[in-house]
Parts: structure tokens; C-alpha cells; sequence
């Protein structure tokens, strides 16, 4: 026996590292203060791991030599304060999964505040058109504790966010990039935009020579760090701009990677995503795709038949000629500033509103101003984005129903105008999530479509 290891949180990542250190020879025993999705209650009887829920029973949690933490608990909860106080050691899932990782097999950590999951899954669908053995993990779905007790996996591709970055200490990622750093979830990080920056950054703390970091040059935040910092891995710098010192950049409609053995040239006119943003993420993913060996006409495949996850820049539906886009996860500025810019010549009815975050929409002022027709707000409390719209002189209507915000947009539309959903907001005054607000939304677009045409 190992020893014992407790895991709180019993979600996909709790769940995915109990059923891996059951394998592994722990003591294992899994505390969910709520209640336990119906699956992971009956993966984890199946393991014969014993389990709680709607507790945390501290004589159970303090008996352990590591707990293994669901990114969703803060470090400021009593539970982690006093396990700390007893210097139980504290890890993610993550970090726990990563202690199993064949040495010969190699990994990709991708983070940043956006992007990430596009580019995490581009970055994965580019290496299996490829040939490559490789898995897709972490924050972007499947727990990177199963990938590794399946095994089988040349390469794992990894999304991690910075409330799994904070529990990670010892992993070592062969291929990185912090796409990058603007405010988002400063509530867990003191309000400080630093400590935000530094939890980013970790994805460096155990890179070598021999290893590759891929950053953007139009990041400042993440130019300035990696300035700062100086790391020892190989550095990849990536840019929109025509500029041939860059390891990847774009010339008019070409994107060119200079990673690997020769160069790349694709045309951006043939890729199924849109906006310069999305030319970044491509350019990431295609030089990891050539350090990791992928061939040229793999990758150009690759970013021709790519499909990218709901709610990100989502088609969902044309009705008399105006486009209607689902960007729900666009619930910071940063993230809806790419949006608005990704649509060039076309006028744009925007759909925002939810819980402000405290953002600055001065950021998206000359955006707003230049290209967005009208704003309807779908959110209990708009006030700050209707005065932001209004002192624009940008017609405003607000609703609390999804299905008015679909016809209300389609009223200041004109033939060639997007509608697109990019709230800029949270969505917990309506929804439950993210994926439920763009879920919704889709189902009034195509309801509304199908209306148009009985019509």
C-alpha cells in the first residue's frame, strides 16, 4: 500500500484520480460535500472506493498523506486552511494524474484566460489526423486521470485552468503556452491581477532546455513575463503581424510556422474558424504539431475539417440573410473583444448582459462603436452595459427571455448583419452555465428558423 489519499470533490476530476490511485496501490476515500452525479456514485461502488457526500468528515480528511483538491474549492475554505495548518500536502487532479505519466510519453499544457479549449482541442484533432497517439484531457472534459490509466498514449494534450495550475508542483510539461493573461476570476486571487499572472505561469516551473513554450508576441502580459522570467525551455513566439523573426506569423492571408524542419505556408481562407484570435490559436497548434513531428498536409487537414466546441464562435442558424453566431463563452471583455473583431465589413447586433464580473467595457468602446448596429441585453441587471450602449448611441432593448432576445435581434438586423451572442457576463442570474445560455439560445435561433421557413 501506498498510503492513504483522500480526494474532495467527486466530479469528473475527484472521480478520475480515485479510480487511478485505486490502481496505483492508495488507500483511497472520496468527500463531496453535495450530492454525487448518478455516474461517478456508481463508477466509484463498482471500484469498491469508499466515498461520502453532502460531508466532509475531518477526522477522515486529516487521517490522509495527500489530499488531492477539485479545482472548485478555493484554498481560503476552512477545510484546506486547517489541512494545510497540519501540512497534509494539497495537489490537483492534475498533478496527482501527472506523477503516472510514462516517461517516454510527451505533454502539451495550454492555458491562457481565452482560447484555451480551442486551442487545446485543435492542437489534439491536428495530432490524431496525424497518426499520433494522443489524448485530450483536463479542463476540457475527460479527467486526465483516466487518460493515464488507460494508457496506450504517445502525447497528452491538456487543458488546465489556473485553479488547477495552483495544486501543480511537480508536473513537467514538455510543450506549453500561456495563450494569454487579461482579468478574469480575481475573486480567487485577492483581486491582485500579479497572483492571477503567476498562477498562469507555473505551466514553466519544471521546463528544461530541451523543451518548447509557445507564446504570442500581441500578449503584453505574457511578453512582459516571459522577459521577466527568462526561461530555460525553448521559446516559440507567434504573431498576427507580418514579422519573419516570429517562429509563426501571418503575411495578408498566409499563415507562415517556421517550427520543424522547414516551413509552412497555409491560406487562413480555407480554416473553418474565424477571427484574427482564432489565427493565433492555429498558429500555436500547428507549431506544436510540427515540434511534435506531424506532416504538413496532416496539419493543413487538420485546420480544414476542424469542427470547435459549442458555444465558441458556433454557427447556429441563418434567418433572412442575417447570421446568428453562439459565442456563450465569451463572459469577459477580452474574450468578446476577439468576437466583435472577427466579423470584417459586417454589421453586428450584439446579445450581451448576465452577471458583471466588474468589467471595463471602455476596451471595446471603438469595436462597439465602428461596428455593432444595436445591443440587446438578456440578463436581470444591465444597467452598467445599457449606460456602456446608450453612450454610444447604440439602440438597446433588454428581456429576460431567450427566445424575445432571438427575435428582438432579428428585428434590428439587416440582410448581412451577425447576431452574436457574446455576453460578456457570467450567466448565473438565468442559467445555470454557460453551455445552458448558449444551449437555449441555439434551440430559439433554429425554432425561430424553422418559423421563417413554414412562413
Amino acid at each position: 500500500m501506498k498510503g492513504s489519499i483522500v480526494i474532495l470533490g467527486a466530479g469528473e476530476s475527484g472521480t478520475g484520480a480515485a479510480l487511478l490511485a485505486e490502481a496505483m496501490g492508495y488507500s483511497v476515500f472520496v468527500s463531496d460535500m453535495g450530492k454525487l452525479g448518478a455516474n461517478y456514485h456508481q463508477e466509484l461502488e463498482q471500484a469498491g472506493i469508499a466515498f461520502e457526500e453532502g460531508r466532509h468528515t475531518e477526522d477522515m480528511v486529516f487521517s490522509a498523506d495527500i489530499i488531492v483538491k477539485s479545482p472548485g474549492i478555493p484554498d481560503t475554505a476552512p477545510l484546506i486552511v486547517s489541512a494545510r495548518a497540519k501540512d497534509i500536502p494539497i495537489i490537483s487532479e492534475i498533478e496527482f494524474a501527472g506523477k503516472f505519466i510514462p516517461e517516454e510519453a510527451k505533454t502539451v499544457l495550454i492555458t491562457g484566460t481565452n482560447g484555451k479549449t480551442t486551442t487545446t482541442m485543435l492542437t489534439h484533432h491536428i495530432l490524431v489526423q496525424a497518426g499520433k497517439k494522443a489524448a485530450l484531457g483536463g479542463n476540457v472534459g475527460t479527467a486526465l486521470s483516466r487518460l493515464v490509466l488507460k494508457g496506450g498514449y504517445d502525447v497528452y494534450v491538456i487543458e488546465v485552468s489556473s485553479f488547477q495550475l495552483d495544486g501543480m508542483f511537480d508536473f513537467h510539461a514538455n510543450y506549453a503556452t500561456v495563450l494569454n493573461v487579461t482579468p478574469d476570476h480575481l475573486d480567487r486571487y485577492d483581486y491582485q491581477m500579479q497572483r492571477y499572472t503567476d498562477s498562469k505561469f507555473r505551466v514553466l516551473q519544471n521546463m528544461a532546455e530541451d523543451d518548447h513554450f509557445v507564446y504570442c508576441l500581441e500578449a503584453p502580459v505574457v511578453a512582459d513575463e516571459i522577459e521577466k522570467r527568462q526561461p530555460k525551455a525553448h521559446l516559440h513566439p507567434v504573431t498576427t503581424q507580418e514579422d519573419f523573426s516570429a517562429d509563426a506569423y501571418v503575411n495578408g492571408e498566409t499563415l507562415v510556422v517556421k517550427a520543424g524542419p522547414d516551413e509552412w505556408y497555409y491560406h487562413t481562407v480555407q480554416m473553418t474558424l474565424q477571427g484574427p484570435h482564432n489565427e493565433i490559436n492555429a498558429m500555436v497548434a500547428a507549431t506544436f504539431a510540427r515540434l511534435l513531428g506531424a506532416d504538413k498536409e496532416d496539419i493543413r487537414q487538420g485546420l480544414n475539417n476542424f469542427s470547435n466546441a459549442p458555444h465558441r464562435m458556433e454557427p447556429v442558424g441563418t434567418i433572412k440573410e442575417v447570421e446568428f453566431i453562439n459565442d456563450s463563452k465569451g463572459t469577459n471583455v477580452d474574450a468578446v473583444k476577439q468576437s466583435l473583431a472577427s466579423f470584417p465589413g459586417k454589421s453586428i447586433v450584439w446579445v450581451a448582459g448576465g452577471i458583471d464580473k466588474g468589467n471595463d467595457y471602455s476596451q471595446l468602446e471603438s469595436l462597439v462603436r465602428e461596428k455593432v448596429r444595436a445591443t440587446v441585453l438578456l440578463g436581470k441587471d444591465n444597467e452598467k452595459l445599457r449606460a456602456f450602449s446608450e453612450g454610444l448611441g447604440k439602440p438597446v432593448k433588454e428581456t429576460q427571455d431567450v427566445n424575445e432576445s432571438v427575435k428582438l435581434s432579428l428585428d434590428f438586423a439587416q440582410p448581412g448583419d451577425v447576431v452574436l451572442l457574446s455576453p460578456a457576463c457570467s450567466s448565473f442570474d438565468l442559467f445555470n452555465n454557460f453551455a445552458e445560455r448558449g444551449d437555449l439560445w441555439r434551440i430559439a435561433v433554429m425554432q425561430l428558423t424553422n418559423n421563417s421557413i413554414d412562413d
